[in-house]
Formats: structure tokens, C-alpha cells, sequence
């Protein structure tokens, strides 16, 4: 029974995310201060009204800069292009196409597939392109001004603060490419199990968008790749 009951939660995915106290209020602390700025920016912009509609999609952002920051999604480049692309595409399917349910459609579409050529996928990304949409008279009124302020700015914002304080911790360095690499070590993909894995990434207190399975799956193919050269 207590097996069954392990293997439950490890399937819904409860046992993935194992961190310190210390980062969790390090990731939240980051997240008030950078939705606060935020929500003072997009209220100067254009009123409390749409701004509440505005900061939503900051903050499905803020989850992934600081409490996520060594994923992939979490990155600079999609961190900013991932709100900057899809905002053109939301103002231009606003503009251009009639249907309100169209151009919803549309816009997050559009959003999804541009950021995927440009190498900036950002979740938060299809939120900014639908409130361009949908955001009503204030968010319309602006045009392609809505694209710079607020939410390139707002983007910057939390950029910013994630640069802050994901450096604060040990455990992370931000952007990811700033993590120092421990070398190679003389093992086989086969000397590496899950439980490794998790015990690696309890050690340093880090949160991984992606499952211990996928990354022995990836050392798997990696040692592969590297044998065949």
C-alpha cells in the first residue's frame, strides 16, 4: 500500500519539486517585488481597470523567472521575446480580423508559432497576445504603442528583478549559461539512476521544468551520441 501510494503521488508529480526553505521565499520575495513594480507601471499605462487584466499574464511570468529560473521557458531571450512577439501578433489580430472569437483564436495561434521560429517560447506569452485582444477599449485604444508600454516594460521590469535576485542564492545562477559545469565524469549513462538524479537535484536546491525520467532519458542518449563520435 505505502508503494502504490509512492508510485500516486510520483505519477501526479507531487515528489519533483524538492527545495529548501530558503528558495521557496527567495522566489517569492522576487515575485512580490517584480509584480508590485508591474502593477504600478500597467496602472500608469492604462488604469486600474485593464491593468488587472495586464498583469495576469506578469504573473504566470514571475512564476516561471523565480521559481523556475534554470528552465528553459525562464530564460532572457524568451523572458522578453516571449511577451514582445506575442504582443505584435495580438495587436495586429485586434486590428485586422473581425470575429473577437477569431482574433482570440488567432492571436495565442499566431503567438504560439512565432515564438516558436524565434526561439522564445514563454507560456505567459499566449495570456499577453489574448489581452490584446480582449482587453477592451483602454488596451485597444493604445495600438501597437501597447506592445512597448506596458508590456515591454513590464517584461524588463521582471527581468530585472530576476537578474536581482536569482543571484542571491548559491544554488542559482541567472541566466542559466552562467552555471558553472562540473565536468565530465568516467561513468556510463547505465551507472545513473533516477534516484541519483533526485538526490543531485535535492543538493542543489533547484526546480527543473522537466522530469528526472526525461533527464535520464536525455544522459541515456547524450552518452550515445558521445560514444559514436
Amino acid at each position: 500500500m505505502k508503494q502504490q501510494g509512492k508510485y500516486l503521488l510520483h505519477w501526479m508529480g507531487v515528489d519533483l519539486i524538492h527545495v529548501g526553505h530558503r528558495e521557496r521565499f527567495l522566489a517569492a520575495a522576487g515575485a512580490l517585488l517584480g509584480i508590485s513594480l508591474c502593477w504600478a507601471i500597467s496602472i500608469s499605462v492604462v488604469g486600474s481597470t485593464s491593468a488587472t487584466l495586464i498583469i495576469a499574464s506578469m504573473g504566470a511570468g514571475a512564476v516561471l523567472l523565480f521559481a523556475v529560473p534554470h528552465g528553459a521557458l525562464s530564460q532572457p531571450w524568451p523572458a522578453l521575446g516571449g511577451h514582445l512577439l506575442p504582443a505584435i501578433v495580438g495587436v495586429s489580430c485586434a486590428r485586422w480580423i473581425g470575429p473577437t472569437w477569431l482574433a482570440a483564436a488567432m492571436a495565442v495561434s499566431g503567438a504560439v508559432l512565432l515564438m516558436h521560429y524565434a526561439r522564445c517560447l514563454h507560456p505567459p506569452g499566449g495570456a499577453t497576445a489574448l489581452i490584446a485582444v480582449v482587453g477592451g477599449p483602454d488596451i485597444h485604444a493604445l495600438g501597437y504603442a501597447y506592445v512597448l508600454e506596458p508590456v515591454l516594460l513590464n517584461a524588463m521590469t521582471l527581468l530585472v528583478c530576476a537578474l536581482i535576485f536569482n543571484n542571491l542564492n548559491r544554488s542559482r545562477r541567472y541566466p542559466a549559461a552562467l552555471a558553472r559545469s562540473g565536468g565530465i565524469l568516467p561513468l556510463s549513462a547505465g551507472d545513473i539512476r533516477v534516484e541519483h538524479l533526485r538526490a543531485a537535484l535535492t543538493e542543489m536546491d533547484m526546480v527543473e521544468d522537466i522530469s528526472e525520467e526525461d533527464l535520464l532519458r536525455i544522459i541515456h542518449r547524450a552518452t550515445h551520441h558521445a560514444r559514436a563520435e
